[in-house]
């Protein structure tokens, strides 16, 4: 059972470093697979930074456009994954900081999420998302990254280019922020 699965992570991971050589090599129907295979990750990360579905689409699609002009620089799938990660990232913060008059909405007026909730109480997941949507660009961006895309603090220090310890605090004053936030809207919270 074991080798088995291995053997099945070991033809994935040979197939998805096929397919960036491929695409790397100029084939079109490869650069697409890389696409259709990353892009909920990519619209989901920048959705939930931007709170704007349409600018999100247009970021993720600037994002798969620098992947197709960057394609020889990436090394490995893996690297893929980081690389995106970083780029919608960063992206995201841009954008966020350009367009900051024309993204601030009243948090009761934001679209739901694109990703399904996996929570059985979905008022409760409405509100903690618009709680976390009224943190500012960067501090959301560090708790999408950590709680949505479940990356360790070192990998979100390494992905936003920021000092291990900057991207702790970030994360102890914005679950601070939030308690508090989730504490007058909801009542009081044990976290």
């Amino acid at each position: 059972m074991v080798t088995a699965n291995k053997r099945l992570k070991d033809e994935n991971i040979n197939r998805a470093e096929e397919t960036l050589a491929r695409a790397a090599a100029g084939d079109q129907a490869a650069f697409a697979e890389l696409v259709s295979e990353h892009q909920a990750m990519v619209f989901s990360l920048a959705r939930r930074v931007l709170r704007n579905t349409a600018v999100a689409e247009e970021s993720a699609q600037e994002v798969f456009l620098e992947l197709y002009r960057n394609l020889n620089g990436i090394q490995s799938s893996a690297h893929l994954v980081f690389w995106l990660r970083k780029v919608t990232s960063h992206r995201c913060i841009d954008r966020f900081r350009s367009e900051r008059r024309r993204l601030e909405e009243a948090v009761d007026e934001l679209p739901e999420a694109h990703v399904a909730a996996d929570s059985s109480d979905p008022l409760l997941t409405r509100t903690l998302r618009s709680l976390v949507a009224s943190l500012p660009a960067m501090p959301r961006t560090i708790v999408t990254l950590r709680y949505q895309e479940e990356l360790e603090p070192s990998e979100i220090a390494e992905i936003i280019e920021l000092p291990l310890n900057t991207v702790k605090s970030h994360l102890r004053r914005s679950l601070s922020i939030l308690r508090e936030k989730a504490g007058r809207t909801l009542g009081r919270v044990e976290v």
